[in-house]
């Protein structure tokens, strides 16, 4: 096991070593075709763009997101969604789930101003449960005589500056409850701030159980170097809490482009009841008792104490109560340095990052770190190999480390042999082990690891 180990954290390293290699041989503009031209990626450019004129002439927009597959585990196991932390999660040959989010928007032209309406439903399914509803649900208008730069929005709507695509995660967004907003003040050749609030309701749950406000501000693209930009981040959130009515959250991304490589930092802290990226964290929750027996008998019960089945009727005076359970907040820390690249036929992400959580109720703090990555090279035209590995680990305080390292190989197919290019359609093998702590917190059942495998197709568009 110690030996696997060690093969699992140098092949993760050596994700990102490569990635610098790749650097030191090529500085070719980002821009440029970094894959052969194929007949495929031409007829998908052409359909493209036909298809989005189109619906500009129409006034709509259509984008979304959609993955989908038939997947395997040997010996009944999960199919994917292994990991340990937020960190720690690399999704490639790991999802094993179908997921779908369509938006659609419509605009008009108002006397020069231009008013939208945007609606986005997602679908989910796994193993472990089925879910559907609304992503977003908002409303913007632009172009005001007063303010043509700005845009004024209200409803749900994700409000997303950068995520880390290996861990599907967005380390920087705010939204996702009903709010308003203002996006695009301009601050004089240093960026653009975005401001908006929030309430805790959205549109598949509107109940409310802290009371919960918060105020959000985005400072995004803001030149500070040669090749590179700052966005800065921020969340002040009140509430009914008993442990503390105050919280906030702080964030810095820097990007630096280097060649054909873009390296991220992020930098964030939280406390109370807002988490990393500025939203709500550990909302208080509800509790219901019921009092009183469902039925009364509406005659002298039987000498064993039975009651005739002619005379039980509901019993008017049962009573259900709900109250508010208090959750507590947490102090909450994270930094992570993330790059990609597309070098030639050569392309990848990778990552190291560690993160840290202390509740305020247990002052134990839990610690999670991650090293990992995913490489892509061109094989032939529309043809691509996939390596993923990583490592992580999770630790709480009075209890074990847990350590696991998930490795994946893919061949895909796609209009080009770009890293980022979808759609494409993807034939995998992975396997995920662990340590002794991993295997008693029965993430195997009764086995050391998890063989995965799959096909799967995975498709954006905007």
């Amino acid at each position: 096991m110690k030996t696997h180990q060690l093969h699992a954290t140098a092949l993760a390293a050596a994700l990102l070593t490569s990635s610098l290699s790749a650097l030191a041989q090529e500085t070719k503009s980002e821009k440029e075709s970094s894959s052969v031209p194929t007949a495929a990626q031409g007829q998908y450019d052409i359909a493209s763009a036909a298809a989005k004129k189109a619906l500009d002439t129409l006034g709509l927009q259509l984008w979304g997101y959609m993955r989908s597959g038939a997947y395997y585990a040997k010996d009944a196991l999960p199919k994917g969604h292994y990991g340990l932390g937020e960190l720690g999660y690399n999704r490639l040959g790991n999802e094993g789930d179908n997921y779908l989010e369509f938006g659609i928007g419509k605009k008009w032209d108002l006397s020069g101003a231009k008013l939208g309406t945007y609606w986005m439903p997602y679908l989910y399914n796994a193993q472990c449960c089925n879910a559907s509803g609304t992503k977003q649900a908002y409303v913007d208008i632009s172009g005001l005589s007063f303010a043509p730069e700005l845009s004024f929005w209200g409803g749900q709507r994700y409000h997303r500056i950068q995520d880390i695509h290996i861990i599907d995660d967005w380390l920087m967004e705010d939204g996702d409850n009903f709010g308003a907003g203002v996006d695009g003040i301009k601050l004089g050749g240093m960026g653009t701030l975005n401001l908006a609030v929030y309430t805790e309701g959205n549109t598949d749950n509107s109940k409310t159980t802290s009371n919960a406000k918060r105020w959000n501000f985005q400072v995004r693209d803001m030149p500070v170097n040669p090749g590179g930009t700052l966005n800065l981040t921020g969340a002040f959130i009140r509430g009914t809490f008993a442990d503390k009515k105050n919280s906030f959250a702080l964030g810095a991304l820097h990007n630096q482009k280097i060649g054909t490589l873009t390296n991220s930092v992020f930098l964030q802290g939280s406390n109370g009841h807002a988490n990393l990226s500025g939203k709500f964290y550990a909302l208080n929750g509800t509790s219901t008792t019921t009092t009183g027996s469902p039925f009364i008998c509406t005659v002298a019960p039987n000498p064993d104490g039975s009651c005739p089945t002619a005379n039980i009727a509901p019993n008017p005076n049962q009573t259900t109560t709900t109250t508010t359970t208090s959750v507590s907040g947490a102090k909450q820390f994270r930094i992570v340095d993330a790059i990609n690249w597309q070098s030639g036929l050569f392309g990848g992400q990778a990552l190291i990052g560690y993160q840290t959580l202390k509740p305020e109720d247990t002052g134990k703090t839990t610690k999670n770190f991650a090293l990992g990555g995913r490489l892509s090279y061109g094989i032939a035209k529309n043809l691509k190999l996939y390596g993923d590995a990583t490592v992580s680990t999770l630790k709480t305080e009075g209890s074990s480390t847990q350590r696991l390292d998930k490795e994946t190989i893919a061949i895909a197919v796609a209009p080009n042999t770009d890293f980022w290019t979808r759609p494409e359609v993807r034939l995998y093998l992975t396997r995920v082990g662990g340590n002794d702590a991993v295997k008693a917190a029965g993430t195997f059942g009764t086995r050391s690891s998890a063989i995965l495998a799959g096909i799967q197709v995975e498709a954006w568009w905007e």
